[in-house]
C-alpha cells in the first residue's frame, strides 16, 4: 500500500507526542520495514528540517532529515502540483498541496490525524489507527 503521511504523523513520532506517537511510530516502522510504501511531501521535509533545526540545531536536523530520506520516498511539489491545488477551493492551500502531491505521486491514501481538514479529498483519508488495524501492525 502506497501512502503519503501528513507532517503531523512524523512530528508525533519525533516529538513523542502522546497518545498519538504509538500508532504513528508503528506506521513509520512499517514504512521502514517495507510493509507499506511510505512517502512524504517535499514540503514536509522542509518543515521538519526547519522545526528540528530550531529545536535541536542544524547538525541534528540534518541527521533527522537523512533518516527520513532513508525510510520514505518524497512526493515532489512542482508547478503542476501547485496549480492543481490552487484550482481547488474551500480548503487550506497547504493541505491541498499535500493532497495534490499525493495524487500526482500515485499514493493510494493519505494518513493524517486531522481528517476533517481533508473532507473534500478525492483520495482515501486515514487516521493512524485505521492503518494500524488494516495492516495488523
Amino acid at each position: 500500500m502506497k501512502l503519503l503521511l501528513d507532517t503531523n504523523i512524523i512530528l508525533d513520532v519525533m516529538l513523542d507526542r502522546k497518545p498519538f506517537s504509538a500508532d504513528s511510530a508503528k506506521i513509520v516502522a512499517a514504512a521502514e520495514s517495507g510493509i507499506l510504501e511510505g512517502s512524504l511531501c517535499a514540503t514536509t521535509i522542509t518543515t521538519i528540517h526547519y522545526l528540528a533545526a530550531k529545536a535541536l540545531g542544524a547538525k541534528a536536523a540534518a541527521k533527522e532529515i537523512g533518516l527520513l530520506l532513508q525510510i520514505f520516498r518524497v512526493a515532489p511539489v512542482n508547478e503542476t502540483v501547485l496549480k492543481a491545488a490552487l484550482q481547488r477551493h474551500g480548503q487550506d492551500y497547504e493541505d491541498l498541496v499535500l493532497l495534490e502531491a499525493a495524487r500526482s505521486f500515485g499514493a493510494e491514501g493519505f494518513v493524517t490525524r486531522n481528517p476533517a481538514d481533508f473532507s473534500k479529498a478525492d483520495l482515501p483519508i486515514y487516521v493512524p489507527a485505521d492503518i494500524v488495524v488494516m495492516l495488523k501492525l
